[in-house]
């Protein structure tokens, strides 16, 4: 038997790869599926199910094109409805995959279809569980996202029900959950990306003693909104979607200066300018706006950006693909095409571009005592801002940019400041790209702000 978890850090997530007698099954695969087709075809194998803990709603699964390419059966839990062909299983239902056994938990709570999936070895024994958005480490899934069909409360309660299935495991159990820390899929993940029943028994804060009702008010206590691209991915997963190779073949077409022009002009076309803050800050097409391909690019990029705009793309040479594959990740399917030679070749043809000026925390700290009336702008999460800030800064985080800049005065000084700097600059192309003409990024963010000791800071330890 091989079990090997597939880990994609820009999503947070996690896929698994199960090998046995030259049969495989593939849990939760993300969109870009030829890697589990050559792992297959590299030991021999065939893949024999697909395997989807729920509908994923933070990105696009490779299901339905993964099953179309190599045959194999998707397999959902209890009551799930597709609009495409899937089995779905009854709870408890087993499935034999050479000399092992894949067993459905039914275990509802995340979403109504939520299931875990238990692997009995040839032995017999339960070996590892795959548990989906169920059960993460430290963390269980967020109970929100069916809102106007089951209250969050109602989905916890279910939750607290499934969560017993789980631990009446043994302890050596190995628990691979769909996310690690940073995916905005639970509260607060912990950093391992597996752990053991055992392990979460003791040290997750959802699994110690407690009633329902004190369970139900812990989970739901606390929860950030989710993005809005999580309902539409949601709806994707469940419906369908544009083949992925036709995604990236069209967006991969190599734009000259004045087909990418025309397509902004007459298309509408959102610039996605995906290198990283340090070398966009220093010159990039107006109107760009700033995802590196150093952080959580595509997520920050659909949290942004409304999924069905057309978009084309701005790169280093030599990342086009990574550029256009991570957009699919997350359900941009009208990509139309990538900036050909990239930002040398818009500056070497005499167009014009702007810069975002960055300053240090030192320079930060003489701009807001010489300007008192500039905006300080936060842009990390009320969490963050609450467990210390700069005195009198505006806090709005990151997701809310788009529905908030309106409160920012545009003939204002703005400096604008993150944790560590990421998502500063994508807020300091956002306020450009509307029209801010005064914009500083302080570089480093908060983390060096608070070395700085000509700043007052407020709540900070």
């Amino acid at each position: 038997m091989i079990i090997e978890q597939i880990y994609t850090s820009c999503l947070a997530q996690a896929a698994y790869y199960i090998e046995s007698n030259n049969e495989v099954a593939i849990v939760d695969p993300i969109r870009d599926y030829q890697t589990y087709i050559d792992k297959a075809n590299a030991s021999g194998s065939k893949i024999k199910y697909i395997f989807e803990t729920h509908f994923h709603a933070d990105f696009v699964s490779g299901h339905i094109d993964l099953a179309a390419k190599t045959g194999a059966q998707i397999i959902y839990g209890p009551t799930t409805q597709t609009s495409f062909p899937v089995h779905v299983a009854a709870d408890h239902e087993k499935f034999a995959l050479g000399e092992i056994n894949i067993t459905v938990l039914h275990t509802p709570g995340h979403t109504l279809e939520s299931s875990s999936f238990l692997v009995t070895d040839k032995n017999n024994k339960d070996y590892c569980v795959f548990t989906g958005d169920t059960l993460f480490v430290g963390d269980v899934g967020r109970p929100d996202l069916l809102d106007g069909i089951l209250t969050k409360e109602a989905l916890a309660g279910m939750m607290f029900h499934s969560l017993k299935k789980l631990t009446s495991l043994a302890d050596e159990v190995i628990v691979y959950p769909a996310h690690g820390a940073g995916s905005a899929c639970g509260k607060n993940i912990g950093k391992e990306t597996f752990s053991t029943i055992g392990e979460q028994k003791q040290n997750n804060y959802a699994l110690q003693p407690m009633s329902e009702q004190d369970f139900i008010l812990a989970v739901t206590e606390g929860i950030s909104p989710a993005p809005a691209y999580f309902f539409k991915d949601a709806r994707l997963n469940k419906q369908g979607y544009t083949n992925y190779d036709e995604v990236l073949k069209n967006g991969l077409i190599a734009l000259d200066i004045n087909a990418f022009k025309d397509l902004v002009r007459t298309k509408s076309a959102t610039i996605i300018d995906s290198r990283f803050p340090d070398f966009f800050e220093l010159g990039f097409i107006p109107g760009a706006l700033n995802f590196g391909l150093n952080g959580q690019y595509a997520i920050w990029a659909a949290t942004i950006i409304d999924l069905h705009q057309p978009i084309v793309v701005v790169c280093k040479p030599g990342t086009e693909e990574e550029s256009v594959q991570r957009l699919s990740r997350v359900g941009f399917d009208n990509i139309l095409g990538v900036l050909e030679g990239g930002m040398d070749a818009w500056i070497n043809a005499g167009e014009k571009y702007d810069m975002v000026v960055s300053i240090s925390a030192e320079e930060f700290a003489l701009d807001s005592k010489h300007n008192p009336k500039a905006t300080i702008l936060d842009v990390r999460k009320p969490s963050e801002f609450n467990s210390g800030h700069v005195l009198n800064a505006t806090s709005i985080q990151l997701s809310e940019m788009p529905s908030r800049m309106n409160e920012l005065e545009k003939s204002s000084e703005v400096l604008v400041h993150c944790a560590g700097g990421y998502r500063s600059m994508v807020a300091a192309s956002m306020l450009k790209k509307e029209g801010f003409v005064n914009v500083k990024n302080v570089w480093g963010g908060y983390a060096k702000i608070k070395e700085e000791e000509a700043i007052v800071l407020v709540g900070a330890k």
